[in-house]
């Protein structure tokens, strides 16, 4: 496994580079019409790149973040609420949440049922889930999954079809976008 509780400095500087411009569209398209009474959370946060760049799109939201790994979350921006927990046992109540996101970490849980029924289950009735990964079918996307496996994580890379039906299967509507050989979910309960 990789020691991502020793690599939150890295994380911290470098780790944002794989967010195109695309990708921060798409996303800063998936908070319109959020307002300030919303709170989000984003699932296998890291340092926590992914809210700082909705941040930037709508700094009004509530930002919460949960990794497992301590020594990521220690790097997160102030407004950022912290928990250390895994995405398949998230320490909030039933209906917490108007949105999830999951930026490059999807692959790295180890049940993605268990965690996709726990996204279900935080999401108030409407919620909205937006996810940021890479695909597995193109040569860097197979590369990245190659490189993870060599280090034992779970890599559980999806073709973004393949996602589509499971996310489907959990009872959200979705929509896929594709970035080369990254794509983005927005998908609503």
């Amino acid at each position: 496994m990789m020691p991502f509780n020793n690599l939150g400095f890295v994380f911290k500087h470098f780790g944002s580079i794989l967010y195109s411009k695309p990708i921060l569209d798409d996303l800063c398209l998936f908070l319109q019409g959020f307002t300030d009474k919303e709170s989000v959370l984003d699932i296998g946060a890291g340092t926590g790149a992914m809210s700082e760049f909705a941040y930037r799109c709508n700094e009004n939201l509530r930002y919460v973040a949960v990794d497992p790994a301590e020594g990521m979350l220690k790097y997160a921006p102030p407004y950022l609420e912290t928990y250390i927990a895994n995405a398949e046992l998230l320490p909030f109540e039933d209906s917490s949440f108007d949105a999830v996101f999951m930026g490059e970490s999807l692959h790295h849980f180890t049940d993605i049922d268990a965690a996709f029924s726990e996204v279900v289950r935080v999401l108030k009735d409407g919620g909205r889930l937006f996810i940021y990964d890479f695909d597995k079918s193109t040569f860097l996307g197979k590369s990245v999954y190659m490189m993870e496996k060599l280090f034992g994580e779970p890599a559980n890379f999806y073709e973004p079809i393949v996602l589509k039906e499971v996310l489907e299967g959990h009872g959200f509507s979705v929509t896929v976008i594709k970035h080369g050989w990254r794509y983005t979910v927005s998908a609503s309960l």
